[in-house]
């Protein structure tokens, strides 16, 4: 369960073939957003599941151009000048949210915060001062602190300009413009499949078809994978969240500096104070003992089970060279993802880019994050995310029922889990999306892919992509 509460809104099903200038596949941030930059179009929007139901409701939220050391980590795959245009495109994002929440007014709890990136390692010290340097060269007011928690922390320093805001009262509000637009948002409807033919796309939706003359791929992991071949740039990491009430609220966000990441910032809603803590962050392909990993979190944050309200985990993609893949990866087909934990401000990153080459087929951040890109990165990193990949699959197939499965969990070709009632809930055990096996995640009562983080609920509906099917027997 999410820290952020979910609205209420129509969930409008296609009930009719329909032919469109624009089709968006996706319907959280990403997709949304393109949708409201766009509003004037003929356009749809279509959503496997319900808007924000992903990513959106389990991000901690953080609108930042302060990423751990991502600068330094680009600046060396790809040089100083892209870091620098990555700092200036993030800072352009806040902007925009600036400018969004006044013009249409928009009640979000964003709010101002000291953000602070800080060494839980002494080996980390020198690269926390290095960051901090690049960030003074590009005339960013930034200064060495005291980490105000009791975390761990060698060395940390911090700027003054970053932000943060409830995800689900924004995107409820720039959904009810789109809605007041009378722009089509399509909810529980499944792209399965996108064919061109000539000038115009047609996406099989089950028993109803879209034709569109443009495409946008708004989904976290598109399950469209030619021609950017996502699985040979980029892996996918996991992260563990743990939500406690404090009694005092902190106007900060803090992350860690070296890998696994620890993050946390404090949320305030009508009646309580939290404290939202991230960690034990990994590559899918390794450490899937949920359970296990919770705990580092408790650990690292002294939290107790009786302090915990919520508790979750999240995906992200991480691409070979911490940029986003972002544009037009086929004529008239573009994608926004691989957000490298930064969703909140490369998702309207995303959006205002994708939106302006649309309109003009202009964008000054075209080259930086193009899609099709090939680099030297993509070429160094390969045989790891080949491994990675492997790994998952081979592994999946070999050990099925895992060694920290209680006596209620059972898995072979089919997954049972027996819940505190009794009741057995029986499932294949079998990723429809390129036929992992399956791991049940305890914690959260879902079985997970550990290739691609395709998620499931204990009866096999798919709650989460890239699998666009149910394993339901």
């Amino acid at each position: 369960m999410s820290i952020w509460a979910y609205f209420e809104h129509d969930k409008k099903t296609l009930e009719e073939n329909k032919e469109v200038d624009i089709l968006i596949i996706g319907g959280s941030l990403t997709g949304l957003l393109t949708a409201y930059y766009l509003k004037n179009k003929n356009i749809s929007v279509v959503e496997a599941r319900t808007i924000g139901s992903g990513v959106t409701k389990n991000t901690t939220a953080k609108i930042t151009y302060l990423q751990d050391r991502i600068y330094s980590k680009i600046a060396k795959l790809r040089g100083k000048t892209n870091a620098r245009l990555y700092l200036e495109s993030q800072k352009k994002a806040i902007k925009e949210y600036e400018k969004i929440i006044e013009k249409e007014k928009i009640d979000c709890d964003f709010t101002k915060v000291e953000s602070y990136v800080f060494a839980n390692k002494k080996s980390e010290i020198k690269k926390c001062k290095k960051e901090m340097e690049f960030l003074k060269n590009c005339k960013i007011e930034v200064s060495e602190s005291e980490l105000p928690l009791e975390t761990k922390s060698y060395f940390s320093f911090k700027v003054n300009d970053t932000y943060e805001f409830n995800p689900l009262k924004f995107l409820k509000k720039i959904y009810n413009i789109l809605k007041n637009s009378e722009i089509p948002i399509y909810e529980n409807t499944t792209v399965y499949s996108i064919k061109k033919t000539n000038s115009t796309y047609t996406c099989n939706c089950g028993k109803y078809k879209i034709k569109a003359k443009k495409i946008v791929l708004a989904t976290q992991y598109p399950y469209f994978l030619y021609p950017i071949f996502l699985p040979l740039k980029s892996y996918i990491e996991k992260s563990y969240i743990c939500v406690k009430k404090v009694e005092n609220f902190k106007n900060i966000s803090c992350i860690s500096s070296s890998y696994p990441v620890y993050s946390t910032r404090f949320y305030k809603d009508e009646n309580n104070t939290y404290q939202i803590c991230l960690g034990s962050s990994h590559n899918i392909a390794f450490k899937q003992n949920d359970i296990e990993n919770f705990e580092k979190v408790k650990k690292t944050f002294k939290i107790t089970d009786e302090e915990i309200i919520y508790k979750y985990s999240n995906t992200d993609i991480i691409t070979s060279d911490h940029l986003p893949l972002i544009g037009e990866i086929k004529e008239k087909l573009y994608i926004g993802c691989g957000y490298n934990t930064w969703g909140m401000t490369n998702s309207l990153l995303a959006a205002k880019i994708i939106s302006d080459l649309i309109k003009s087929g202009v964008s000054e951040y075209k080259n930086i994050f193009n899609p099709k890109r090939i680099n030297i990165s993509n070429i160094i990193k390969l045989p790891y995310y080949i491994f990675s990949g492997v790994k998952s699959y081979i592994s999946s197939k070999i050990i099925t029922n895992k060694s920290w499965y209680n006596k209620n969990i059972k898995v072979n070709n089919i997954g049972i889990y027996i819940d505190e009632l009794g009741k057995e809930h029986k499932v294949k055990n079998k990723c429809p999306h390129m036929g992992c096996s399956l791991i049940f995640n305890e914690t959260e009562k879902t079985w997970d892919c550990p290739c691609h983080s395709s998620r499931f609920d204990i009866d096999g509906n798919c709650i989460k992509g890239p699998s666009n099917k149910n394993i339901k027997l």
